[in-house]
């Protein structure tokens, strides 16, 4: 019988404040077994870039990564949001260690390809070392990834968190038995966006397909749940959708098989 893992993601909004990092930090260390923690870090790295004279551009919600911009974001996913994780962790008694995909080769991606938009130095994950992972954590050491991988060929390429989380969970699925957890600002996937109350419990894909047909679920959450539906069919057990408050309660929209 496969020990449990358990993922979980978190925006940068909730890791780039002192309250809502501290909530983080004590509910994280608190979740008993073994753990990976992936972690955003947006709007540190707008902030910064601004600071530093340069631009951010967005194209549907996406970052478009030049040279100059990749400088930034390896400086502040890599360093400070991430350092200032496990610095948290390691003083709440959690053996964390700050991993970017370079760091070992534990997460090789190929650089997006051009089509519509050019993203720049964005990378599609090709492949998780898991088996490095894996014996990380039997060693009760706690990864903490950030939003960064490499493609093998010297470069570092800027990756979306909610991919590097389930593309983790799903590669730790041959290990381990995952539950995999999307934090974000609402309490669920919910029925009306203007009702934070009406949060749909447990999701099928069939339901998730007439949500969408409906124009009940639309936006970001729609690329949120087809990363949560693709983990299940790749073995993950179960995947949750919640308020990153709400980590050790029953709360929020359940993904089973």
């Amino acid at each position: 019988m496969k020990e449990k893992l358990t993922v979980i993601k978190v925006g940068g909004k909730i890791v780039e404040e002192d309250a809502s990092l501290n909530q983080l930090l004590n509910d994280f260390a608190s979740i008993e077994g073994n753990k990976v923690l992936v972690h955003g870090g947006g709007r540190s790295a707008t902030r910064i870039a601004s600071l530093l004279g340069i631009e951010s551009r967005m194209v549907n919600g996406r970052r478009i990564t030049d040279a100059e911009t990749l400088k930034v974001v390896t400086m502040v996913y890599g360093g400070l949001v991430n350092k200032n994780i496990v610095a948290g962790l390691q003083a709440r008694g959690v053996n964390a260690l700050g991993l970017a995909g370079a760091d070992m080769d534990v997460i090789r991606s190929a650089k997006r390809p051009v089509e519509d938009v050019d993203y720049g130095f964005v990378g599609d994950v090709k492949k998780v070392n898991a088996a490095l992972l894996a014996d990380l954590i039997t060693k009760r050491i706690v990864p903490v990834m950030a939003p960064l991988t490499h493609d093998g060929e010297g470069n570092m390429l800027n990756t979306n968190a909610d991919t590097i989380a389930g593309e983790t969970a799903k590669a730790l699925s041959v290990y381990f038995d995952v539950t995999l957890v999307y934090c974000f600002e609402k309490k669920g996937v919910l029925k009306d966006e203007n009702d934070d109350d009406s949060v749909i419990p447990h999701i099928t894909r069939a339901e998730f397909e007439q949500y969408v047909a409906a124009g009940i679920i639309r936006g970001g959450m729609i690329p949120k749940l087809e990363n949560s539906f693709e983990a299940i069919n790749a073995g993950v057990s179960e995947v949750v959708i919640t308020l990153a408050s709400a980590i050790h309660t029953a709360d929020g929209t359940r993904i089973k098989k």
